[in-house]
């Protein structure tokens, strides 16, 4: 506002927009008080620490949000070329003008080192880091160390490839023997299956070449990095059908522990605790893919999950689950440990079935606590300990929006996550679940879990992503608002703007 006066016609003053319950992005607050553009996120710790836990339902003061804006998943799929180099450099324009403050840069292990494991390609993500650092924005990176659905970008490298066409089981595999060619069984995370080491160690001298790579933009440019845990990056098995619109699936899914090395682990466990019959194969009895939890016997209420047996596999196969993310995320930790980024990690946001006592979608992608207790409470215990935030990609998600019969419950899962992110000392991030979102009621209820919330409010928040409809008459003027209220309407629409929305429309859209 001017200085004993009214605020200028478009704008709000910083009391009114408090007074509102709104909460500026870190962006708008830097640009009002005249602060450079660049937050630098919090240090990691030094390798081989944990953070110390804060005390129970104590979290820190994130302080304002930030806003990102995810690029097109497939901006770069050879390693050397950006893809419509011209129309990402004029959506990063839009979107700065708009007053985000960054943007997400998704980084495929399998477009990096397509054909050799001792080669990297960093040419093309490197063109893309430098635009955003040249646009003024943040840069959040995302390190992808199995495939995606869409857009173009392979799966897996195909030396990686190679390797699971020797030996099938490094793959996950369900009780069919259906597997999954997106994703290295976690059973084999420390064997020496790629071409003499094992998958950690090949994840961990992806993370390194990306450090050396960009070491230059850690101080400029770069404040956060996310690791990718499992399918579509999150923390998860791959429980969705093979090849399946995750976005569309509604069913139980199936176990994935049928490779011959998470056999013999379930076998070994069993064993040792003196039940050896359990540790033949997963439950017999359980739900096909696209079948609901009354299908037959194993969740349905009461029924085997319940029994002393259910409670042994499925603690088990959390703990398998559980395990895997500790690995990766220790590794992070050390390889990103003195750099000024902020670490994070996804979590699947099973909302599906939530209503139901066994709350099967969650416990068959590996969710689970014993007792009826919170399935996310070990995974957010794990985030603490190793300094690492917790992203959610379900901000959006609205009851009337799912198919009700489903038992689907977001509000429910959405402080059931909180409450065990609150309780360790876990740091929360947001994402839409949907990709590029025109329905009226998305909007409000992105901002009301990310701005209005009074406990556990997100560090930051992406929105995905720029692509083909992103910039369209349906899309672009509802999101043009939804930053304007999060921002407290900083920005009014410009010729500047206008022109580089221009620019991006003409060009080949990327997806």
């Amino acid at each position: 506002s001017v200085a004993g006066g009214e605020a200028p016609p478009g704008r709000r003053s910083r009391a009114r927009c408090a007074s509102e319950g709104g909460v500026r992005t870190a962006a708008a607050r830097r640009q009002r008080e005249g602060r450079p553009e660049r937050r630098r996120a919090r240090p990691l710790l030094r390798p081989g620490r944990r953070r110390r836990r804060p005390r129970r339902h104590q979290v820190e003061d994130v302080g304002a949000v930030r806003l990102f804006v995810g690029l097109p998943i497939n901006s770069v799929t050879d390693g050397a070329t950006v893809n419509s180099a011209r129309g990402i450099e004029a959506g990063m324009r839009a979107v700065k003008l708009l007053g985000v403050d960054g943007v997400e840069l998704q980084v495929f292990w399998s477009v990096v080192q397509p054909e050799s494991p001792d080669k990297f390609s960093w040419t093309g993500y490197r063109a893309v880091a430098d635009m955003a650092r040249d646009e003024g924005l943040s840069l959040r990176v995302s390190l992808r160390i199995h495939g995606s659905p869409g857009g173009s970008v392979p799966k897996l490298p195909s030396w990686v490839g190679a390797a699971a066409a020797k030996d099938r089981d490094i793959l996950f595999t369900d009780g069919a023997g259906g597997r999954h060619e997106d994703c290295l069984s976690f059973a084999v995370d420390e064997l020496p299956v790629l071409a003499g080491m094992s998958p950690l160690q090949r994840y961990e001298a992806f993370f390194r070449s990306f450090v050396d790579a960009f070491d230059d933009l850690f101080e400029s440019t770069i404040t956060d990095v996310t690791v990718g845990l499992g399918p579509n990056g999150e923390l998860r098995y791959p429980s969705y059908p093979p090849g399946s619109d995750v976005t569309q699936f509604i069913g139980v899914g199936e176990f994935q522990c049928y490779d011959k090395y998470m056999l013999a682990q379930l076998r070994q466990h069993a064993e040792a605790l003196g039940n050896p019959m359990w540790g033949l194969a997963g439950p017999h009895n359980a739900p096909g893919y696209d079948e609901s939890p009354d299908s037959s016997e194993f969740f349905r209420d009461h029924g085997s999950w319940d029994s002393p047996y259910g409670d042994f596999f499925l603690s088990w196969y959390a703990g398998k689950l559980l395990s895997h993310g500790d690995r990766v995320l220790g590794m992070a930790s050390r390889v990103f440990g003195s750099k000024p980024v902020e670490l994070s990690a996804k979590v699947p946001f099973m909302h599906w079935w939530h209503g139901a006592q066994s709350r099967p979608a969650e416990a068959v992608a590996g969710f689970y606590k014993s007792n009826k207790k919170n399935g996310y409470s070990p995974v957010a215990k794990v985030f603490a300990q190793h300094g690492c935030t917790m992203v959610v990609p379900g901000m959006d998600v609205c009851m009337n929006k799912q198919q009700r019969n489903t038992g689907s419950s977001p509000d429910k899962l959405l402080v059931q996550i909180k409450n065990a992110c609150r309780r360790h000392g876990a740091r929360i991030a947001g994402e839409n679940a949907s990709l590029v979102m025109t329905h009226t009621s998305s909007f409000p209820r992105i901002k009301s879990n990310i701005v209005t919330a009074e406990l556990m409010r997100p560090t930051f928040f992406t929105y995905r992503r720029m692509g083909a409809e992103f910039f369209s008459p349906e899309h672009w003027p509802p999101f043009m608002e939804f930053v304007r209220s999060v921002v407290c309407g900083e920005w009014d629409e410009d010729d500047e703007t206008a022109a580089a929305v221009s620019t991006y429309d003409e060009l080949p859209q990327p997806v």
